[in-house]
């Protein structure tokens, strides 16, 4: 068993060069978990996903796909707006003739940054304060909704420290999320651990625990816009897409 899942693993960081991806929730961050990390200022992410119904909440009980737009409008303030696609059959609308991905979940996140890496002190780590879907119309305007509509509601904090390794470099991410979902609870403190070989530059492999799972994934730089990233959600269900970034002058 565990040769198998080494050879599984080793054979997952190699197709990071080939295989798509972005993050789930359309922002700046590590797999599933919160980062402190932040675009540069003007940038833009365009971006979709297959989502493994692993990584989704319960309602999701298929898998689907999800797509976004993210800008980063100044160095401290990054927003995105993420649809996530429903299958007509989940909507009870097969009756009436559809079927497939015919509607989709819309929200927005928002990332603020209130400290930057070694601001004040060189080991002062980057904070950042963020939510993803903090706020639903549904029964008359709801915040941080417990059921119904909001389905990725959470809010956090984030810290980030990059540490040098001799000639290499490493990026340590400790979060706190909240949320009050009874059937998606993502509560507790989220970690993880970034690493860039100085050998391959465009690759970054990382590690993390989201309050919930735990999860492997690697992304990649692709002809100096498309970025493909791969996750292995609980260690084994496959999440991965495609993001173009670039930036405004």
């Amino acid at each position: 068993m565990q040769i198998k899942r080494f050879i599984t693993t080793c054979i997952f960081l190699c197709c990071a060069f080939v295989l798509s991806a972005q993050l789930t929730y359309g922002t700046t961050g590590l797999l599933h978990a919160p980062s402190a990390e932040m675009q540069k200022d003007k940038t833009i992410m365009l971006g979709a996903n297959f989502m493994n119904k692993e990584i989704t909440p319960p309602t999701w009980y298929y898998h689907t796909y999800n797509y976004y737009l993210n800008v980063t409008f100044f160095p401290w303030l990054e927003v995105a707006y993420t649809c996530t696609l429903f299958k007509a059959e989940a909507l009870g609308l097969k009756p009436y003739g559809y079927s497939g991905f015919t509607n989709q979940d819309r929200y927005f996140s928002v990332r603020l940054r209130a400290l930057k890496e070694g601001q004040f002190w060189k080991y002062m780590p980057a904070v950042v304060l963020g939510t993803s879907d903090p706020f639903t119309s549904s029964g008359g305007g709801v915040v941080g909704s417990s059921s119904g509509n909001g389905y990725f509601s959470r809010f956090y904090i984030a810290a980030t420290k990059h540490l040098p390794i001799g000639t290499e470099e490493i990026g340590v991410h400790l979060s706190y999320l909240y949320n009050q979902r009874k059937d998606y609870k993502l509560n507790g403190i989220a970690a993880g651990i970034t690493y860039n070989p100085s050998f391959a530059p465009d690759l970054r492999v990382i590690a993390e625990y989201d309050s919930k799972d735990f999860a492997l994934g690697a992304t990649y730089l692709l002809f100096n816009h498309l970025h493909a990233q791969v996750e292995l959600q609980k260690m084994k269900y496959f999440t991965g897409g495609l993001m173009f970034r670039f930036t405004l002058k």
